[in-house]
């Protein structure tokens, strides 16, 4: 519409006036019962829109005077036109054409619409969530991480540009001595890639690593994004059930694939850590089979009754493994600020496909936890946080014993952000109507069985399991929401049909 108006001619100014002012009004018009203003939105003022369009004020204004006198907004002296409420529940008045013929997408675009839609995240009309995955907000440090970036934004570059696609130098050398104090991991500057959280970790390793004729193996049952990322590739799943001690490395044996995705410091659901034996047996199984392991070390930072295991990337024969971090479990899932170690040989071409996926990671918020890392703050900070999460998680568990004793079977307590519950007395068959009757009382809650691969396997029984997180709530509501979970769980197995004995 700018270059419209401005290619008129100087000799036709008043026809120029004209048009532009009925090319404003149709556009506006178009916008407002389109929904793009909403009834009682303001618009832009006369001045403001004529200076963001190149044209005079007199145009934009003799626009406005068209959508009122026909009733579309209100004007009013000294204050901006407002969409008219008696426009509500009209629509554009105008027919779209529709596309004739079938929807045409890429094979990875017909992968993704295969797949089933993913829940909407923001839980409404909840009293007590146990989404695993949350955080609260009153363990972020706001006060910290505000100064942190007012010195980030502070900052005067000679020029502003594109920075490196591996990320900010600043943030991957405090990082590079955070992994070695934290994980005992050793690497290279370039050898870490700071990326838009894990989950864009996850997609450059199966972008990378893996062709649709190839194979994956994941555990069983898994982190189901994970899963879901490398299948989009076309790539065929592995699975491999889990045990009480995370993947059952030897079921490898006889199993060729291009890359193996585990969670060995705490097994996700089930929150197994995998044993020093396994983790060799892992890492044997991928030199053998010329293959590379991610090590997805999500919530590394929470250990309450047991000692730090060190990452398959701080053992020996550490070369296939390529390290996923995240401070998505530590300081928010919404700054979206994750890492790669990937092996050396790997780092030029990760560096490259990072920068085809959107050049690089938010510079400020790199600057600021590269702050808070070289202060000390961000590990003072998970310090907190652990104390924080354990004596939620000390809640939880002894509600859950006060409310079920043996009735129930508790996995994955020693470490993380969350815990698997198992009600020994309730058939997979009722986990539906928990979920139903559960919600109906405003508790949220997540079944282990959509996290598995097979419908059954090995170790997995006929019974009802649940994924309960815990750190985003408080003491008191972990307390009411297990009351409220007895109660459910009481009237889903009143509702049972008796058992003939």
């Amino acid at each position: 519409m700018k270059e419209m108006v401005q290619s008129s001619s100087a000799g036709s100014a008043a026809r120029s006036h004209a048009m532009g002012a009925r090319q404003i009004y149709e556009a506006l018009r178009e916008q407002i019962l389109g929904g793009v203003y909403e009834t009682g939105s303001q618009l832009p003022s006369s001045r403001a829109l004529a200076n963001d369009l190149g044209v005079s004020r007199t145009t934009v204004t003799v626009a406005y005077e068209q959508l009122a006198a026909e009733g579309f907004i209100g004007v009013r002296q000294g204050a901006r036109p407002r969409v008219a409420s008696s426009l509500v529940g009209h629509g554009t008045g105008r027919t779209h054409a529709q596309r004739v013929g079938p929807i045409h997408l890429s094979a990875y675009g017909e992968r993704l619409r295969a797949t089933s839609p993913w829940p909407d995240y923001l839980p409404t009309g909840l009293k007590v969530e146990f989404r695993y995955g949350d955080l609260a907000p009153s363990d972020f440090p706001s006060l910290v991480w505000k100064r942190a970036m007012n010195e980030a934004m502070g900052q005067r570059p000679l020029r502003l540009a594109y920075d490196d696609p591996r990320g900010s130098r600043r943030l991957r050398q405090a990082l590079q001595g955070y992994l070695w104090r934290a994980r005992t991991l050793s690497c290279d500057l370039d050898q870490i890639i700071v990326v838009n959280g894990s989950q864009q970790g996850l997609d450059l390793c199966a972008r990378l690593l893996l062709d649709p004729a190839d194979r994956f193996v994941i555990e069983d049952p898994c982190y189901r994004m994970a899963r879901q990322v490398f299948a989009s590739t076309g790539a065929s799943p592995i699975p491999v059930i889990v045990d009480e001690d995370g993947m059952r490395t030897e079921l490898l044996a006889g199993i060729g694939a291009r890359l193996a995705y585990v969670t060995p410091s705490h097994q996700f659901p089930l929150g197994g850590v995998m044993p020093i034996a396994r983790r060799h047996q892992l890492l044997k199984w991928a030199r053998h089979k010329n293959a590379y392991v991610i090590e997805d070390d999500y919530d590394s930072e929470y250990r309450y009754d047991i000692n730090p295991v060190p990452p398959l990337h701080s053992l020996e024969d550490h070369g296939a493994v390529i390290y996923l971090g995240t401070i998505s479990k530590t300081l928010s899932p919404m700054l979206r600020i994750g890492y790669l170690v990937v092996p050396p040989e790997l780092q030029e071409v990760f560096a490259t496909a990072k920068q085809f996926a959107d050049r690089h990671s938010p510079v400020a918020e790199q600057e600021a936890l590269a702050s808070l890392i070289e202060s000390g703050g961000y590990e003072s900070h998970v310090r907190r946080v652990r104390r924080l999460n354990g004596e939620r998680r000390e809640t939880l568990l002894g509600a859950l014993q006060h409310s079920f004793g043996d009735r129930i079977t508790v996995q994955g307590a020693d470490a993380g952000l969350h815990v698997a519950v198992w009600f020994n007395d309730l058939p997979r068959s009722r986990e539906t109507a928990l979920v139903e009757s559960a919600r109906d009382a405003g508790l949220g809650l997540h079944l282990i069985s959509p996290l598995y691969e097979r419908p059954s396997d090995e170790g997995r029984t006929d019974r009802v399991g649940l994924v309960m997180g815990y750190a985003a709530l408080s003491i008191r509501q972990i307390g009411k929401g297990v009351e409220v979970l007895r109660e459910v769980v009481k009237q889903v197995q009143d509702a049972m049909p008796a058992r003939n004995n």
